[in-house]
């Protein structure tokens, strides 16, 4: 950790070529290349301390917001675009989970839930969209990444995230739809919006929802 007079941050050295600065929910964050001096990287940080200033406020909110998200019996949670409750009496609209959980063991049923749903839905879509594209995908996994939906690499192998499953439909379909899409171009060229454009020309619409949604996890603590 270091530190300047104005603010504490911590310094990651990498092969980049320029210094930026991160907002993390632990502090700041600035990555500098390996060749940047401490009196180079102190100037940058002070020439930022307004937005850092400002950013760091944000992220204390967000760090409240979070502290104080608690899953329990009748919480409203979001599946598949909609609002389900949580509840030990199954019926419509209700997310089941056997009653007397203590609240970490019913946060673990949920994302349990989540997963598999994912399982499910997901490797369906892939399926779907596999059959238009002929990407051919060499596997599917579900993961727990916070930040992104999904990612695809060169070999083939897809990665969703069970968050995924408290989008809309249409909005599950663009991120499958997308990584499939990396697979005929490994980039974001127009080349390759052109390819998801070919099976879903409303994809910006769709992306639109998922940053929403994104809005709306940044003040959930789901671990």
């Amino acid at each position: 950790m270091w530190y300047h007079r104005s603010v504490e941050y911590e310094l990651i050295r990498t092969k980049r070529k320029t210094i930026a600065i991160y907002i993390r929910e632990h502090g700041v964050e600035v990555r500098a290349p390996k060749w940047a001096t401490v009196s180079d990287i102190d100037a940058f940080v002070v020439s930022k301390i307004r937005w850092i200033g400002k950013h760091l406020e944000e992220q204390a909110k967000s760090n409240l917001r979070k502290s104080a998200f608690r899953l329990d019996y009748g919480s409203v949670v979001q599946y598949m675009g909609r609002e389900y409750v949580i509840g030990s009496v199954p019926g419509e609209n209700i997310i089941y989970v056997p009653p007397g959980l203590d609240r970490d063991r019913l946060l673990k049923k949920i994302i349990a839930f989540y997963k598999e749903e994912a399982r499910r839905h997901i490797n369906e879509r892939v399926l779907y969209f596999d059959n238009l594209l002929n990407a051919s995908p060499y596997s599917v996994r579900i993961g727990s990444a916070k930040r992104s939906w999904g990612s695809c690499t060169s070999p083939g192998r897809l990665a969703f995230s069970w968050r995924l499953m408290m989008a809309p439909p249409e909005a599950i379909d663009y991120v499958v739809a997308h990584e499939l899409a990396h697979l005929k171009q490994m980039n974001h060229s127009p080349k390759f919006w052109a390819v998801v454009g070919s099976v879903l020309p409303d994809w910006k619409e769709r992306r639109k929802t998922l940053r929403l949604l994104q809005k709306r996890l940044e003040n959930e603590k789901w671990d």
